[in-house]
């Protein structure tokens, strides 16, 4: 970020708005621009556009009605259904107190204590991180690191493989992010119609070869060859984004971002009640910017479900247009469809009939004892070629190499009790 575009360097030229609602002291710019750095800490994708627009929010409402104050900075950063409850706590927690950073540490002490039935989800432990973050600690002194046996330990890295994203506190949150980032999809390639000269291709290019010879006279010297060309094959994601899915479809879309743009023809759709093209949104390189973009396309996030309606239309629309030259589709969902198995059955045999490898990735089968008991699943199952979980980086890992393995997957033989 420029210094000419640093919140605090714009915020700071505020007005003092609440000196005539509060005490003489206390200025609207820097309390915004605190709760602003808090909102960020905790997970939600604000920026200097957001501080802006709350500030001229507030300067149009009566900044002594907290009702108003609270719809006014809901209304101007808050982008996304599921960031709602995480902002009503930060508001009720920072505006109720302006020194609730000193009780943050209380808060988390306590629950330290709580049974683990009562353990908070996982949007309070962020804020309560967050808040624990506005107060610098003091650097401890370094001590001389003790040397450790660490033959029967795990790294914290080689954890994060194996926590669950619905699991994740903030931190590690965004350090499976940057995980995600770094993660390549090798698909090997397949042999296409089209033919390029090449001086080892096993071919003879006969116009290659005319043309060399009118350049010489009529005469043929030797013989052009050619090869016949070979590209990766198209990968098509389907992604339900739900509410049972929209922990997970928060953290996939990164993933989706990465491979978008590492590689060519690729078709990414999201759907809940309906079906929305992100293709174009996923490919600009910014991933702040591009989640940004499909957030204002998206009206069904964390909405209800209707799988079978969705593969339909998608059937019915783009099926022809990007399902070709031996495409590939991930299929991201619970299969916990609202309409039960209405045309589901029917929707993904033809989805699979279309494709050369359809591949269900399913965060339920995280459970050991996982049984498909619910309608929505017993009807997809048996026209997939692979069944596979998704819910860590470990998971994701074993897709790149499931991707990578020409041979179609065995999940497929799996019987539906």
């Amino acid at each position: 970020m420029t210094p000419d575009r640093d919140p605090a360097r714009i915020i700071a030229g505020g007005q003092p708005l609440l000196a005539a609602a509060h005490s003489a002291g206390g200025h609207i710019a820097t309390n915004l621009l605190a709760f602003t750095r808090l909102l960020r800490r905790s997970g939600l994708p604000l920026g200097p556009g957001e501080a802006l627009s709350a500030l001229a929010a507030l300067n149009a409402i009566d900044i002594g009605d907290r009702r108003q104050v609270h719809a006014a900075l809901r209304a101007v950063m808050v982008h996304r259904r599921e960031h709602f409850e995480l902002f009503d706590q930060a508001f009720q927690l920072f505006w109720r107190d302006p020194e609730a950073a000193a009780h943050a540490a209380a808060m988390a002490a306590l629950d330290g204590h709580k049974p683990p039935s009562e353990k908070p989800p996982p949007a309070s432990r962020r804020l309560a991180e967050a808040m624990q973050g506005e107060k610098p600690k003091p650097r401890p002194p370094e001590p001389e690191p003790p040397r450790q046996d660490m033959s029967f330990t795990v790294s914290d890295r080689e954890k994060l493989q194996k926590l669950d994203f619905e699991a994740m506190s903030a931190a590690e949150i965004a350090a499976a992010k940057q995980e995600i980032r770094k993660l390549t999809l090798p698909l090997d390639e397949k042999p296409t119609r089209r033919f390029r000269t090449h001086p080892a291709g096993r071919v003879v290019d006969l116009r290659a070869t005319l043309r060399q010879s009118l350049r010489l006279g009529g005469d043929i010297l030797k013989l052009e060859h050619k090869q016949r060309v070979e590209k990766p094959p198209r990968l098509v994601v389907l992604c339900d984004i739900s509410g049972s899915m929209a922990r997970y479809a928060q953290i996939l879309l990164h993933f989706l971002h990465a491979v978008t743009n590492e590689r060519d023809r690729v078709h990414s759709f999201l759907f809940g009640t309906r079906l929305t093209n992100v293709t174009r949104q996923l490919r600009h390189r910014d991933p702040e910017f591009a989640f940004e973009m499909v957030s204002h396309i998206v009206p069904d996030w964390s909405g209800g479900t209707r799988i079978g309606e969705s593969l339909g239309l998608f059937n019915k629309l783009w099926a022809r247009r990007v399902l070709g030259q031996g495409a590939v589709v991930l299929l991201i969902t619970d299969g916990l469809d609202r309409e039960g198995a209405a045309g589901l059955a029917e929707a993904t045999e033809r989805l699979r009939q279309s494709c050369t490898r359809l591949i269900w990735l399913n965060p339920l089968l995280r459970f050991s004892g996982f049984q498909p008991k619910s309608q929505g699943i017993r009807a997809m199952l048996p026209h997939v070629d692979d069944f596979r979980p998704v819910h860590n980086l470990e998971s994701l890992r074993a897709l790149i190499q499931t991707l990578s393995d020409p041979r179609t997957g065995q999940s497929r033989r799996m019987m539906v009790a």
